[in-house]
């Protein structure tokens, strides 16, 4: 299993920190990278190639984004919002599904039909009470899947296999999967990870996720220090260690979709870890030698 350790091949993209990045997603028209910083409920995009950096406030806590022919479909505490960058327009779509004082939205992703499954986060966080979303054309319907923080959404290349991640429950679950109906099927354990947080070798917990071409798991492990690729058997075949602790999420980018960007957290960590870690909350960005895919964009 090959172990990357080379930091000096892994840089921020821009020069200013998030306090909670989550949910990149490269918009392939704009040769673009969005993102949103959840605990500063703003939305951004960034040029790689002009350098040109654009933030906007939203109006609660964004928990994802899915990109979207002519804008940015937002899935805030709140709710829905569809937000336009030309002009900076937020409309609402749909109002929270859930108590909003006890739940908000978290990761998602589309599957192949243009739906966007979205998780939510219960936020005492002692009981797997948040339920898993399915957005359809701006309606809301519950999935019947629960977890306590849903993270790790993404879909295998053939659209077949649904993987959710339980971040507090240190495990991945994968879920047979039909696109053409959008239903879930049965569940498996992808991937179970060790809970003994206070162990010398704790490898962290599963957060954000994205699937390559050749139909490779990649789990940011928050609280690790790492990302890693597993199989579409659950193996793992690659680690790549991070100059942070905490990454939350990646997206392939570029125009061969071989460089990955990883979201990170700066958001009440250490006094200690930001010193020995001070690219904490940057958008951190690596070459890989296996390209992404273009992720399937929300259908209005």
């Amino acid at each position: 299993m090959p172990t990357t350790n080379s930091f000096d091949t892994i840089r921020p993209a821009l020069d200013i920190p998030m306090q909670l990045g989550e949910s990149p997603a490269w918009a392939a028209a704009e040769a673009a990278l969005y993102w949103i910083d959840i605990v500063a409920c703003e939305l951004h995009r960034w040029h790689p190639a002009s350098g040109i950096h654009h933030s906007w406030p939203l109006p609660s806590e964004p928990g994802c984004i899915a990109l979207a022919d002519g804008g940015v479909l937002i899935a805030m505490r709140s709710g829905l919002a569809w937000f336009d960058p030309n002009d900076g327009a937020l409309t609402p779509i749909a109002a929270a599904p859930y108590d909003t004082a006890r739940m908000r939205f978290n990761d998602g992703r589309c599957d192949s039909a243009g739906r966007l499954w979205v998780g939510t986060l219960y936020e005492p966080r002692d009981q797997p009470l948040a339920p898993l979303f399915r957005v359809e054309r701006g309606t809301i319907s519950d999935s019947g899947q629960r977890a306590t923080v849903s993270n790790g959404v993404a879909f295998s290349p053939d659209g077949r296999t649904l993987y959710q991640a339980d971040t507090n429950a240190h495990v991945i679950h994968a879920y047979d999967f039909d696109p053409a109906l959008g239903t879930i099927g049965a569940r498996r354990v992808f991937r179970q990870f060790s809970d003994q947080r206070q162990a010398l070798d704790y490898g962290g917990r599963p957060d954000g996720a994205a699937v390559d071409s050749e139909g490779a798991y990649w789990c940011a492990m928050y609280d690790g220090g790492r990302l890693l690729r597993l199989s579409p058997a659950g193996e793992l075949i690659q680690e790549i260690r991070l100059p942070v602790r905490c990454p939350t999420m990646m997206a392939f980018g570029g125009d061969d979709l071989r460089t990955l960007y990883v979201t990170t957290v700066r958001h009440n960590r250490p006094a200690t870890e930001l010193q020995h870690h001070p690219l904490s909350g940057y958008v951190l960005t690596l070459r890989v030698d296996v390209p992404g895919r273009l992720e399937t964009p929300y259908i209005r």
